[in-house]
C-alpha cells in the first residue's frame, strides 16, 4: 500500500483506519498460520531427512547389516571396531601346514630306464643303477560307477516242494536301486556343497558319466532327513545340559513367505530350526529354551528376556556396532568412551584366562564403577525430551544413542556377564557363524521352494555343522549316515 492510499483513508475518518486495521491483523493471521504450517514441513522434512541419512550411512561396521550389503556406504579399509592385532598376516608360527610332499609308499611306481650315454652313445642295459631321482605325481583315477548284481538262490526242497529264497542283504530291496555311497554324494553335493537339483545332476554326469534324476536327488535328501531324527534330538539333549549355549536368528524366505531360521550351538553342536515366527513361540516350539537352565549368548532381542530360567548374556559385538554408530551419527561422546571400556575388559578377560579363572574383586568393581559413570554421562548427554506437540501426552519418540543408553543401564549386569564369567564369551559370534550358510543358500537359490525343503536343509545342516566341528570329514559322516552308523556327538562331562 502505498503512502497516498494511506493518506487517504486517514482522511476517510476513524471507520476507514479501523477497517483498515482489521485487514493488516486478518493478514498477519494468515501469515503466522502459514508460518507455523512451512516450520512444521520443515521439522517434518528434517526428521526425514535425518533418518534418511542414518540409513545411508549404516554399514557392516556400526550396524547388524551384512557386509554385502555394504554398497553406498562402505566402511574405511582401515576401520575396525577391534584395536588391530600385533600378529603378522597368514598362517601363524606352529599352524600345520598342508604343502604337498612325498609319501613313502605310492600306489604305482613306474620306472624310467636309462638306456645309452647321452654323450658317447653307449649301451648301459647291462649297467648297475646308482641311484635314483624320485618324482611323484598326486592325481585322481578315473571314477566309474559300479554295479553289483545280487543273485538269491532259489531252490526246490525234494521232501516237502518248499520253495525256498536266498536271504539278501537288508539294504537291498529293490530290483534296480542306488547304493549308500552314491546316495551320500547327491547329499554332499545338494546340503553341503549348496548345488542346485539340476547342477548336482550335471556333476554326476561330468564326473561319474552318469545321469542321477532330480527325482533320485530328493529322494536320497529325504531319506538323510529321516535317518536324522534321532540325531537331531540327541543334539538338543545334549544341547540342554551345557553351560553356555549361543542363540540367534536370521531371515530366510520359503517360497514368497519370509519366515526365520533359528539356532542354537556351542563350539561342539549345532542345531537349526525354521519357523514362521522370530519370538517366543518359535523358541517355545524349538523346545530348547523353555528347558534350559544355564547361560544363552544372544542378540538382545526382547523375547528371550521374556524367560527368566536361564542367564541372559546379550552379545557385545551388537552393542560395539551400535556404540559406533552413535559416536559417527550422533556425536555421542559417551558412546566412544563406553566401546573403549567394554573393549579394555575383553582385552583384561582375555589376558587373565590363562593364568586364572575369574578377575580379582578390586578390578571387577573399579569397570563396573567406570561403567555406570559412562551410563550417567551419557544420560546427561541425552536428557528425557518432553512432548511439546498439543494433545500429546507423554514423552517424545526417543533418538537411538538414547535407547542404546537405557538398555545399557537396564541390562548392565547381563552385559558384562563374559567378565563375572569366563565361560561366557563376549560376543554371540558363534552363533551367527552357524547359520552363515543358510544366508548363502538364500543368495544362490533365492529362497526354499517349500516349507519341507527348508526343514530339510536345517536338519541336515546341523548335523553338517556338528560333524565339522568335530574334525570329522562330510562325506565320510553322511556315508556312515546312509550304513546306518549316523555320528552322535560324545557326551561331554558334567
Amino acid at each position: 500500500m502505498s503512502t497516498e492510499n494511506v493518506w487517504t483513508i486517514i482522511k476517510e475518518g476513524p471507520a476507514a483506519i479501523f477497517q483498515l486495521i482489521q485487514g493488516l491483523i486478518a493478514t498477519i493471521g494468515e501469515l503466522n498460520e502459514r508460518i507455523q504450517q512451512l516450520l512444521t514441513t520443515i521439522a517434518e522434512l528434517s526428521e526425514r531427512i535425518k533418518a534418511q541419512d542414518e540409513q545411508l550411512h549404516k554399514n557392516s561396521r556400526n550396524s547388524n547389516k551384512p557386509p554385502s550389503s555394504d554398497v553406498f556406504s562402505k566402511p574405511p579399509r582401515t576401520a575396525a571396531t577391534r584395536p588391530k592385532s600385533d600378529r603378522s598376516s597368514g598362517g601363524q608360527k606352529g599352524h600345520p601346514g598342508h604343502t604337498l610332499e612325498m609319501t613313502d609308499n605310492p600306489d604305482h611306481t613306474v620306472v624310467h630306464h636309462a638306456l645309452s650315454c647321452k654323450k658317447c652313445s653307449r649301451s648301459l642295459v647291462d649297467t648297475p643303477v646308482a641311484s635314483w631321482e624320485r618324482h611323484q605325481v598326486f592325481d585322481i583315477p578315473p571314477v566309474k560307477i559300479e554295479v553289483t548284481e545280487h543273485q538269491a538262490e532259489i531252490k526246490y526242497c525234494p521232501d516237502c516242494g518248499c520253495v525256498n529264497k536266498a536271504d539278501l542283504p537288508t539294504d537291498v530291496r529293490e530290483p534296480v536301486q542306488y547304493g549308500p555311497q552314491i546316495k551320500a554324494w547327491a547329499v554332499y553335493f545338494n546340503q553341503y556343497q549348496l548345488l542346485p537339483l539340476e547342477r548336482t545332476a550335471e556333476v554326476f554326469a561330468d564326473l561319474f558319466d552318469h545321469r542321477f534324476s532330480q527325482a533320485s536327488i530328493i529322494n536320497a535328501v529325504n531319506t538323510a532327513y529321516d535317518f536324522l531324527e534321532p540325531v537331531e534330538k540327541e543334539i538338543k539333549e545334549q544341547l540342554l545340559a551345557q553351560p553356555v549355549i549361543h542363540c540367534d536368528e536370521t531371515g530366510a524366505h520359503v517360497n514368497t513367505t519370509r519366515q526365520w531360521v533359528h539356532v542354537a550351538s556351542t563350539d561342539k553342536l549345532t542345531f537349526l530350526a525354521i519357523h514362521p515366527k522370530r519370538g517366543k513361540e518359535a523358541t517355545r516350539d524349538m523346545g530348547i529354551l523353555p528347558n534350559y537352565k544355564g547361560t544363552v549368548v544372544h542378540d538382545g532381542l526382547p523375547s528371550y528376556y521374556q524367560y527368566d530360567n536361564f542367564r541372559h548374556a546379550p552379545c557385545n559385538a551388537h552393542h560395539l556396532r551400535e556404540l559406533t554408530a552413535a559416536e559417527e551419527q550422533g556425536d555421542q561422546q559417551w558412546a566412544t568412551a563406553m566401546k573403549d571400556l567394554l573393549c579394555e575388559i575383553k582385552r583384561v578377560v582375555d589376558e587373565t584366562k590363562p593364568i586364572a579363572d575369574k578377575l580379582c574383586p578390586e578390578k571387577i568393581a573399579a569397570f563396573e564403577e567406570n561403567y555406570g559413570a559412562i551410563i550417567e554421562k551419557g544420560l546427561t548427554e541425552n536428557p528425557p525430551s518432553i512432548s511439546s506437540e498439543p494433545g500429546r501426552k507423554g514423552r517424545k519418540k526417543q533418538t537411538k544413542p538414547k535407547n542404546l543408553l537405557d538398555r545399557l543401564k537396564k541390562r548392565s549386569s547381563e552385559t558384562l556377564t563374559f567378565m563375572h564369567d569366563f565361560q561366557v564369551p563376549f560376543d554371540n559370534n558363534q552363533g551367527e557363524r552357524d547359520f552363515r550358510m543358510v544366508k548363502v543358500q538364500q543368495k544362490i537359490s533365492g529362497c526354499f521352494r517349500t516349507q519341507h525343503g527348508a526343514e530339510v536343509f536345517c536338519r541336515c545342516r546341523g548335523y553338517i555343522s556338528t560333524v565339522k566341528k568335530h574334525g570329522i570329514q562330510v562325506i565320510t559322516a553322511i556315508q556312515n549316515l546312509f550304513q546306518g552308523k549316523p555320528f552322535k556327538p560324545p557326551q561331554a562331562p558334567p
